[in-house]
């Protein structure tokens, strides 16, 4: 899976690719997804809502994915346009099954989209054959977005 599949290599809905990159289908690449999210998004106000929402993605597309089988790989993508930032991360597919919300059980795990979902302006997914890209939107300050210098913004 090349990283250029994650946002399809093209301008969709305005956004303009910040940085993407490609890891192998294992835990330590959670920690991989903080530390790229976290550099590439530096002085984003709300930037640890993005590398939580990085980190339970990843760590799903890992945990129940064929990307956590030997060979598989996860891809995150980042994105901006005025007013946003947009997390993607694509896996190698799950025979079919979907990210959903699970009910609060209580249980110790389970929460991963639950938690997105609080913290995104919106979420969700979509299919590219076998495999599923989740993403996720958050706010950015017009401002902050501007100064990323690729993406042009009013003003």
């Amino acid at each position: 899976m090349g990283v250029e599949d994650v946002l399809g290599g093209v301008d969709r809905e305005g956004l303009t690719v910040l940085g993407a990159v490609a890891l192998p289908g294992a835990s330590r690449s959670v920690g991989l997804a903080r530390g790229f999210v976290r550099g590439l998004l530096a002085g984003l106000p709300n930037l640890d809502d993005v590398v939580l929402a990085v980190s339970e993605t990843v760590a799903n597309a890992v945990t129940h994915t064929a990307s956590g089988l030997e060979g598989g790989r996860v891809a995150v993508a980042v994105a901006a346009a005025p007013g946003t930032v947009r997390l993607e991360v694509a896996d190698d597919g799950a025979s079919g099954a979907r990210p959903y919300v699970k009910e609060d059980s209580g249980a110790e795990s389970g929460r991963g989209m639950r938690i997105v979902q609080g913290l995104a302006a919106r979420w969700g997914y979509r299919t590219d054959g076998t495999r599923t890209v989740v993403w996720a939107e958050f706010p950015a300050p017009d401002a902050w977005v501007r100064g990323r210098g690729d993406v042009s913004g009013p003003g």
